[in-house]
């Protein structure tokens, strides 16, 4: 005998329409909750033209790939002056950035700020004008720094920045937009009056060699970079803060940001971010620059120790 089952009705239908949405958003949850579907998981990452932002990319693009984003990275796109022109633009959605270096180059603010809240506030307002988001600040602030030789310094009675005017005339090595920046030796002229110092460019990296050789008698460099662990160089203290507070957050644009699911995906970023005190920076890049290990590599060992990879 055929039986003949009745048509579900309309409430029928409802019910086991909840009941698949139901186990769709379980199987979400289980590997982290809902996220953001389709193209709009896909965000393009950009970072400036050094080693410590290839690592904070490379740091980035693993942990948001954990939780199924589709990151993109493009690296070494170049200096604040060229990166933030990539950003605006739209070739890039978001980009690690000093907010210090923010301020004085992409806001063209020629001041100092007095305190790193002050500046991140600044930073933040900056960038909401320009319909842009920003994660919370790194714990450790890389900052642009003068160093020497530690024997041209203890030659010379070197301590501070303002200690240079001692010396008749100085070579300064630097990255080529250090040379018109406020924050560098247009700064460097205006608050601590070194007008007896001569610019010459040196690529980011080569700074060290440079110092080495006697090609330059001071440098540019910056305060986490790996070099600065061995003890060969000091760095000249800025009791004016010149070089400002330079914390570390991701810029992102606002609707991209909402796009990828807002608080969701920030708080990926943040929880990367929170990890990276001074002490933890500085030993990435000694990794990257000293020991000459991959970035990805470091970044990943980092991530995986710090319970930010997941599962394996």
């Amino acid at each position: 005998m055929n039986r003949r089952w009745p048509r579900p009705g309309p409430r029928v239908v409802v019910t086991l329409s909840l009941v698949l949405l139901a186990a769709a958003c379980a199987d979400e949850g289980a590997t982290g909750g809902a996220q953001p579907q389709g193209s709009s998981l896909q965000v393009t990452l950009g970072t400036k033209d050094f080693p410590e932002q290839f690592l904070l990319g490379e740091l980035y693009k693993q942990a948001l790939a954990v939780k199924g984003y589709k990151v993109t990275l493009e690296k070494n796109i170049g200096s604040t002056e060229v990166i933030d022109k990539a950003l605006t633009s739209r070739e890039i959605d978001a980009y690690p950035e000093y907010l210090g270096v923010a301020l004085s180059v992409a806001g063209r603010r020629e001041t100092v700020t007095g305190s790193a809240q002050e500046t991140y506030d600044l930073a933040r307002r900056f960038y909401e004008g320009r319909g842009q988001a920003i994660s919370e600040p790194t714990p450790f602030s890389n900052v642009d720094a003068v160093a020497t030789t530690k024997f041209f310094a203890q030659q010379h009675g070197l301590r501070t920045l303002r200690d240079l005017r001692k010396l008749k005339r100085f070579t300064l090595g630097a990255r080529p937009e250090f040379e018109a920046r406020f924050q560098g030796l247009e700064g460097l002229q205006q608050v601590y009056g070194l007008t007896n110092a001569e610019f010459k460019s040196i690529t980011i990296g080569a700074q060290y060699a440079a110092l080495d050789a006697g090609d330059v008698q001071a440098a540019n460099v910056f305060s986490t970079d790996g070099q600065l662990a061995g003890g060969d160089y000091a760095v000249l203290e800025d009791p004016e803060h010149l070089f400002g507070y330079q914390h570390v957050a991701l810029v992102i644009h606002k609707d991209k940001l909402d796009a990828l699911g807002g608080a969701e995906f920030m708080a990926v970023v943040n929880a990367v971010n929170r990890q990276l005190t001074a002490n933890a920076i500085i030993a990435l890049n000694r990794s990257v620059v000293v020991d000459e290990q991959d970035e990805a590599a470091v970044a990943a060992r980092f991530l995986r120790e710090n319970g930010l990879l997941g599962r394996e």
